[in-house]
């Protein structure tokens, strides 16, 4: 269970660091400090994800990834310790993860129109979007 919180906590550090220099900021702001307030002032979260900010924003600025990472590393501690002291924030982590994810690249359908010209004598044109394997390519006529 520790290497599962480990992980989580590395993937929301990564995604929390990759939002703090989006547009976006502000609105995913509010959503991370309900989740690290849990009790506290909110306002001294606020100040705190801003202050990572400004740092995160300096380093790379600065072109200095250890500054840069540092700033990760610390939410990623700080995550981490919130998982393990609160099992309900694992769900509300992966909640908030699923909601900053990007869409996925590839659609779920893909239409794809080809043509061959210029003629393939004696060979095989192969055209597909997804080989799931056991097929067999080749003739399975006789030849003339």
């Amino acid at each position: 269970m520790e290497a599962e919180l480990a992980a989580l906590a590395a993937a929301g550090a990564t995604a929390l660091v990759q939002q703090m220099v989006t547009d976006g900021w502000g609105n995913v702001r509010d959503r991370v400090v309900a989740f690290f307030a849990r009790g506290r002032d909110e306002e001294v979260v606020q100040g705190e994800l801003e202050e990572s900010r400004a740092d995160l924003v300096a380093a790379r600025d600065a072109d200095d990834e250890d500054a840069a990472a540092d700033v990760q590393a610390s939410w990623r501690v700080r995550l981490r310790r919130t998982l393990r002291d609160d099992p309900e924030a694992v769900a509300e982590l992966r909640a908030l993860l699923d909601e900053l994810s990007p869409p996925s690249a590839v659609p779920s359908s893909l239409t794809v129109h080809n043509s061959v010209s210029g003629g393939v004598p004696g060979g095989v044109v192969v055209q597909g979007g997804t080989f799931s394997g056991g097929q067999t390519i080749g003739e399975s006529w006789p030849r003339t």
